[in-house]
This record gives C-alpha cells, structure tokens and sequence, in this order.
C-alpha cells in the first residue's frame, strides 16, 4: 500500500488548483479517499469522532452484497445447463453467469458513475459514494435478459431524477436502486412481467436446445396465473404443485435459491449472510428488519384465513421467501437515507412495509413483485412517520411536565 500511496503522492500536484489536470480533481480526489484516509479536516467543531466514513460503510455493504451476487452468477449457469439436462461442472456455471452479470454490472457502474462526475464538476465538490452500493444493486434487482440499453436508461433516469435534483447522496428521499426498477417496470412492462430468460449458448445448438434461450415464469409469475380462477381447476391444481413439497419453487428450493428469479434475489441463504454482515458492522437496521419480517408474516397469516383463491392458501413462510422481499427487505428497506430515522419510526416503516409486499403481490397481478412499490410508498411515508412519533415524545414530556 506504500507504493500505491508514493504513487498517488507524486501525481497528486497535478490535479490540485493550478495543475494542469486540475479540471479532474474531483475523480482523482474520490479515487484517494476511498483507497486511503482523506486528510480533509473539519473548520468547525467537530461533535462526532469515528474511524468509518461515508466510502468504508458502502464498502462494507458491498461486501454484505456478495454472497447473493456469487450465488445468482452461479445459478444463472446452473439453471441453464438444467435447462438443456446436461451436468456441468463448477466453473463451467460460473462462466455462463458471468457472461450475463457482467456487463450489466459494468454498464450500471459506468452510466451511474459517469453522471455522478458530472454533476461533481458542475457542482465543484468531490464526488459522492452513495452510488457504490446503487450500481450493485440495480444489476442484482433485474432480470438476467433486460437489455443493457434500458440499463443505461433506467440507471440515468434513478441518478438524475432520484437522487441529484434532490442535491445527490444523503437527500433523496427514494431508494435509488428501486427507482431504476420502477422506471423499467412502468416503461416496459414486457421485460419486468414475471418471465426470466434462460441463456442458452450456441454450444447447444448440437444437444437439440434453443439457440438463443428460453423464457419461464418465476415463482410469482406462476402464482399471477392463479388469480381469477377457480381452485380445483386443472390449470390451477398443476400450478400450486410447483410449490409443494418437491416442486420447483418448493420451501426448501425458494431458500436454497436454486429457482428462477432476479440476480440476487433468489437465495435467502446469501442474503441471510450479507444481513449478518450489516447488522453485525451496525450499518443497517435490525429493527426495520425484524418488523418488515413480521409484517410480511402478519400479511400472509391473513390471507390463510380469507383463502378467497390458490395464491392466498400459500403458507405465510413460503410468501416470504419468493421473490424480492428478503431482498428488499435487508438491502433496500434499511436504505438509513429513505427509511425512517426514529426507533419507533422503524419499526412502523417496517411493519408496513413487509405487509404491503405482500398484499401489493397477492391483490393485484398486475405487480407480481409487490415489494419495490411497497418500499417506495413507504420511502415518501418515512418523513411523516418520524414526525408524528417525534410528536407523540413531545406531547408525553409536556404532560410529565404538567402533572409535576
């Protein structure tokens, strides 16, 4: 590390006021802060001392993210050589989902960072790092065959209209990641429907599969299907076995995460492990959490007892294992700027957040995955929550005061 330092040292002058690079000092001065210790200091008091900084915390959720990016490149390959019934080994799966995340990730960070220059140097001020977590997290909430062109589309529109026209990292006021995939989700419905396509390369041309690929529905977008039909019809009985035990999108198959899905979404095991990490590190928050689990149980609970259709017998654990709602809720839901900020305020965020998902996926088709709307209501809800809760303290200390 002493050599890169000696390194960045000596072309350093450069890029300061006068150099000749000097136009470039907010990438070359994000670059150094986040590699090293900035060496800026405070020209006020300073009321809060701490060794983290805004760059080690979202490198620290970065870090959270990766069992569920390893394990979605891995099930990528592993559902496509399922799909032509060929065994493969390790690395060969890896592969196939490395030629599919890949550029996603590297058009998601290369538009997103390429706008957060742009807006530093209009601005004059260093770079904000808020978008190192975002650019992970919009690949890992799409689907694997969303073109990369709506990529760059979705990741401009959630950077520039999510984020810096409210004055960038820190006040936005919703989840930058899930204003990428709602953008998708209204604009082109087709790509966000539910259907998740399975690569296949021209290697299996010889072995009789699709050249290009195939689409399937996951797991909500099967149970969209049951809506509306009658219980103990034929289409709908062969649907709900997919989710018994032994069926595709079994209990033991949805945690596991061997099932068709978005990129990080699939595996609650990984995401179990990146919640580990951010509880343990204190980033995010264990309340919010807790509640939205709870929420999502309470939701589910309820819809056992109406019963009104197949969708709703689905068991209250089974509902929250499918789709994004592990997901959204330990990296998108504790998201510290759109959440709420009371203690109280967190767990009523959370609670409603994780019964809305539930009751957004079931009641209406239309969305089969109710967590991103569910999340983002709740985001603009957050600064309404805190108030009243910060009110209600008020209001008790006023009457404690009174009654002495």
């Amino acid at each position: 590390m002493k050599f890169v330092k000696n390194i960045i040292e000596s072309v350093k002058p450069h890029f300061e006021e006068g150099g000749k690079l000097s136009k470039f000092w907010v990438v070359f001065d994000s670059l150094e802060t986040f590699a090293f210790t900035p060496g800026h200091v405070t020209h006020n008091g300073s009321h809060i001392r701490d060794g983290i900084d805004l760059k080690r915390t979202m490198f620290t959720v970065i870090v959270a993210l990766l069992p569920a990016l390893l394990f979605g490149t891995w099930n990528i390959g592993d559902q496509y050589y399922a799909s032509i019934g060929q065994d493969a080994e390790l690395i060969d799966k890896v592969f196939i989902g490395l030629h599919k995340v890949l550029p996603l990730i590297v058009v998601s960070y290369g538009v997103g960072l390429g706008i957060e220059f742009l807006f530093a140097g209009m601005r004059n001020h260093s770079i904000n790092e808020g978008f190192l977590v975002s650019g992970m997290l919009i690949p890992l909430i799409m689907p694997v065959d969303v073109p990369l062109w709506m990529v760059a589309i979705s990741v401009s529109f959630a950077v520039i209209i999510g984020k810096e026209v409210f004055g960038g990292t820190g006040m936005n006021i919703v989840n930058v990641a899930l204003t990428s995939r709602a953008f998708l989700f209204f604009a082109y419905p087709k790509q966000m429907s539910g259907e998740i396509w399975i690569h296949n390369v021209g290697a299996a041309k010889d072995a009789g599969a699709l050249v290009d690929g195939h689409t399937g529905a996951t797991a909500l977008g099967h149970l969209a299907g049951t809506v509306g039909k009658a219980m103990d019809s034929v289409e709908v009985t062969g649907i709900m076995s997919l989710f018994a035990e032994g069926g595709m999108f079994s209990l033991h198959n949805c945690i596991i995460g061997n099932i068709p899905g978005s990129i990080g979404e699939t595996s609650v095991i990984a995401i179990a492990i990146g919640a580990l990490v951010l509880i343990v590190s204190g980033i995010a928050s264990w309340r919010i959490m807790a509640s939205f689990l709870a929420g999502g149980l309470v939701m589910g609970a309820l819809f056992n007892l109406m019963g009104m259709n197949a969708y709703m017998t689905i068991d209250p654990a089974h509902q929250i294992v499918m789709g994004g709602f592990m997901f959204g809720m330990v990296f998108m839901a504790t998201d510290p700027v759109t959440a709420a900020s009371t203690n109280t305020g967190k767990y009523i965020y959370g609670f409603f957040a994780g019964f809305f998902s539930i009751m957004i996926r079931v009641f209406n088709p239309a969305y089969p995955e109710g967590v991103m709307m569910a999340i983002l209501f709740m985001n603009v809800m957050a600064p309404l929550i805190d108030h009243y809760v910060i009110q209600a303290n008020i209001n008790r200390r006023l009457k404690r005061l009174q009654t002495t």
